[in-house]
């Protein structure tokens, strides 16, 4: 077996490089013994996990043509979609009540963060792409590969939810006609998947499948026209509920709470499920944010992005957050929260009342704002697909791109494939939670590269970095820059890498320690008071010292205010959310990332164009070197 160097060449390359000596591991082992292989190891091993990518290649020039209103179209006609006609009904009715408005709240303060440091990471790179292309230049192929992954489980999940809510309220709107029918043909009796196969959810994503394989392309008259009805029924479903609202849904005391052996209502009022059935809310809630990032991945084709970016990102999050704090209030004030029905709340609402023609009404804007949703979803998934594998960390064979079509046609079809079983066995519910915690760890890991990028030292991604010979008194007086570097330096950059990874290891503790013992400190308990305290103190400090590190004199079109403390708080924020989601969920995701680590250690690390790229370089230096000592031998 060989092991990958530092410059993403195995040992037996590196080993035909002459000059060098105890390149190897094996050679650094019997030089110094196990200790001076181990640390030769980890070395190699680092330079593997943080080769980057060459900004400059794949350049695409593309017409700044997009104003502040149009990218505000974009991010809207992205993000509103299952959150308003699915979601409202299902989190107020299972997880916060009528609060359902500030889970919400939660969830837009969270997709504002992220979506500032996603502004900023997207401004360092002189191309439009996704995360995954910009951690891949500024950061490292490691992280890179990991944000990409969760990316492609953000569409496909993405993609199958939507699908799968069509096919939900298409069914309530047919009174169960088709489910009842599924669920007689074949059902599937177990707690952790559907109750019966969804072949018309598999249908459909197929049918979307097909039609990208051979070129189809997203109309951008159609989505702007379901834009526009959507955002019309919105309207007429906030203005039309008031007429019906009453206070008293949102004042209903526990004494009138059904209670049975089944469910759990809470204690009926305002939050009838406390503070924690209220951040669980968000965390579901965070779903119908999503989508917003494609503002910030079209920075290449805005007019002014420093300006017109982050102005789209709020504005956009804005208009989805007022659309839903409407749609929700009046949803909880026609009805009981406990009364909702969570599949398709405002037909069964409009029913109640006696209003067939407004659930009609409703219904034509639901089935628009989810077929633009499934375009939105759909779309970025062969291009992700088609990204990575180029770049050699998923098998090439998923981006052949057919010659007629000009199309990934095995990759989209693929990816159909998985998201057509997925939205087929498992419940909406189950695919909105792995949506949540992928994209969730995604922006957390977005924010955290602001964060480590802000404070990098200049230096180029194929440059073999400057030795590192630092004292424990060094480090401890870097920690605060007691020394007052205004510029950085490698030592200082590797400072802020590791209070950076300490940052998120802290926050994971102190979330952790306030989602498990939260209710004792509000109680006063001695011993998670101490813990939670310890924790917050080590997060501030954390965040201290980070802000004490010189700063990066890169210009930048557009920068994240307060760095590092809103970064900072958007992994709080994120982190706290995901822990908020149920252990089975945990349980999928951490499969779905394994299998993803599997895949990178038996397959990407050793197929990586980069790494293919810094063996050629190396390789052509030899020649050079050869050639010029043959030269000087004949002249000698």
């Amino acid at each position: 077996m060989t092991f990958p160097d530092e410059n993403g060449f195995s040992v037996g390359d590196a080993a035909r490089v002459r000059g060098v000596q105890g390149h190897t591991i094996s050679q650094a082992y019997a030089d110094g013994g196990i200790k001076a292989g181990a640390a030769r190891a980890a070395r190699l091993a680092y330079g593997v996990l943080s080769r980057r990518k060459a900004a400059e290649e794949g350049v695409a020039r593309l017409a700044r043509v997009l104003s502040a209103l149009d990218l505000t179209a974009l991010g809207v006609g992205s993000t509103l979609g299952v959150g308003v006609y699915v979601l409202a009904g299902d989190v107020a009715k299972n997880y916060a009540g009528p609060a359902v408005v500030l889970s919400f709240l939660l969830a837009a303060v969270a997709s504002v963060f992220a979506g500032l440091c996603y502004a900023e990471f997207g401004a360092r790179v002189p191309k439009a792409g996704s995360a995954y292309v910009y951690s891949y230049v500024c950061v490292g192929e490691f992280i890179a590969f990991i944000i990409g992954w969760n990316l492609i489980l953000e569409y496909i999940i993405g993609a199958a939810s939507v699908v799968k809510a069509l096919s939900e309220y298409l069914d309530s709107l047919l009174d169960k006609s088709i489910s009842s029918q599924l669920y007689s043909w074949m059902p599937m009796d177990s707690p952790h998947l559907a109750k019966y196969p969804d072949l018309f959810a598999f249908l459909v994503i197929m049918l979307f499948s097909v039609g990208l394989a051979f070129g189809v392309k997203e109309s951008t008259k159609f989505n702007n026209f379901c834009t526009g009805v959507n955002l019309c029924v919105v309207l007429f479903v906030i203005i039309s509920g008031s007429f019906k609202a009453d206070t008293k849904n949102w004042r209903i005391p526990e004494s009138e709470v059904p209670h049975d052996g089944k469910k759990n209502f809470g204690s009926g009022g305002f939050a009838p499920y406390g503070l924690a059935g209220v951040v669980k809310g968000a965390a579901v809630c965070f779903y119908g944010f999503i989508g917003f990032d494609c503002v910030a991945t079209a920075g290449e084709e805005a007019r002014r992005p420093q300006k017109s970016i982050p102005f789209a990102v709020v504005v956009s999050l804005l208009v989805v957050f007022l659309a839903y704090f409407g749609v929700s209030s009046v949803l909880t004030l026609m009805m009981p929260y406990y009364m909702q029905d969570e599949k398709a709340p405002f037909p069964f609402v409009y029913d109640q009342l006696g209003w067939t023609w407004a659930k009609y009404a409703v219904s034509v804007g639901a089935i628009c704002a989810l077929l633009s949703s499934l375009l939105g979803a759909v779309f970025p998934l062969p291009r992700i697909i088609y990204a990575m594998s180029s770049d050699g960390l998923l098998f090439r064979w998923l981006g052949a791109v057919s010659e007629k079509h000009q199309t990934p046609l095995v990759g989209t079809m693929v990816a159909g494939l998985l998201t057509g079983t997925l939205a087929m066995i498992f419940e909406l519910e189950q695919l909105i939670h792995m949506m949540s915690i992928g994209t969730l760890l995604a922006y957390s890991m977005v924010a955290s590269c602001v964060m480590l990028l802000r404070y990098q030292s200049s230096q180029s991604p194929h440059r073999a970095p400057e030795p590192i010979r630092p004292c424990v008194r060094g480090l401890l007086r870097q920690c605060v820059n007691l020394d007052r570097v205004t510029s950085p330096s490698p030592l200082s950059s590797t400072v802020a890498t590791t209070l950076v990874t300490l940052y998120g290891v802290w926050s994971l503790v102190l979330m952790n320690s306030i989602h498990q013992r939260g209710e004792a400190v509000l109680l006063g308990d001695p011993a998670a008071v101490c813990e939670v305290s310890v924790g917050a103190a080590l997060v501030v400090f954390t965040l201290f010292a980070i802000s004490r590190q010189p700063v990066s004199e890169k210009k930048l079109a557009f920068s994240v205010p307060l760095v590092p403390w809103l970064p900072g708080v958007s992994v709080l924020l994120n982190v706290y959310l995901m822990l908020n989601l149920d252990h089975a969920t945990w349980i999928r995701f951490a499969v779905w990332i394994a299998a993803g680590l599997l895949i990178y250690v038996t397959y990407g690390a050793w197929h990586s164009s980069e790494r293919r790229r810094t063996l050629d370089t190396v390789q052509l230096a030899e020649l050079h070197n050869d050639s010029q000592t043959a030269l000087l031998g004949q002249t000698l």
